[in-house]
């Protein structure tokens, strides 16, 4: 599944035409402080290939998210994620400042849980989200996630949510 949409925005499959959108994602401090800090353009180029062979090796992962008029919102994207030593499918999302607090989360995390557990049949997706960070936590509680634990990513304390169908 390549490209998707919604009804606000549209879900193309991540490749190499995507990676000045991704820097200036990557950049930015508000959007990256949940997502493990700043990335530098070298390590979003190594984030972009990684992802990219994630697609061919499993036949999905992230899209790139653009408004209806085109505008870049954001990245999104079903993928297999190591979690205290388990192989998990987690759904995984951030958004550009401007499409904050405009309900793309949610539209979007609704999206990819219909994909996971209804289109891909699998078995279950996780979403590990900063214990701090609510907004994260009630898109995934919107979505029907369970909180199931608490954990630590990078040194920092996360819970995982999980959706099963």
């Amino acid at each position: 599944m390549d490209h998707f949409s919604t009804s606000r925005l549209i879900a193309e499959r991540l490749n190499e035409s995507h990676l000045a959108d991704l820097v200036a994602l990557h950049l930015d401090a508000d959007v990256s402080r949940y997502l493990g800090g700043v990335r530098s353009a070298e390590a979003t180029k190594t984030y972009l290939d990684v992802n990219m062979a994630h697609w061919d090796q499993h036949g999905f992962g992230l899209w790139v998210l653009r408004t209806k008029d085109g505008a870049f919102a954001g990245r999104a994207g079903i993928r297999h994620i190591l979690v205290d030593g388990v192989d998990e499918i987690e759904i995984a999302y951030a958004f550009t400042r401007s499409a904050w607090r405009l309900g793309f989360a949610s539209e979007i995390a609704s999206a990819m849980t219909r994909i996971g557990l209804s289109q891909l049949a699998l078995p279950s997706l996780i979403g590990i989200v900063h214990a701090d960070n609510g907004a994260s936590r009630r898109v995934l509680e919107k979505s029907n996630y369970l909180l199931e634990r608490s954990t630590n990513r990078y040194g920092n304390d996360a819970v995982i949510y999980r959706n099963r169908p």
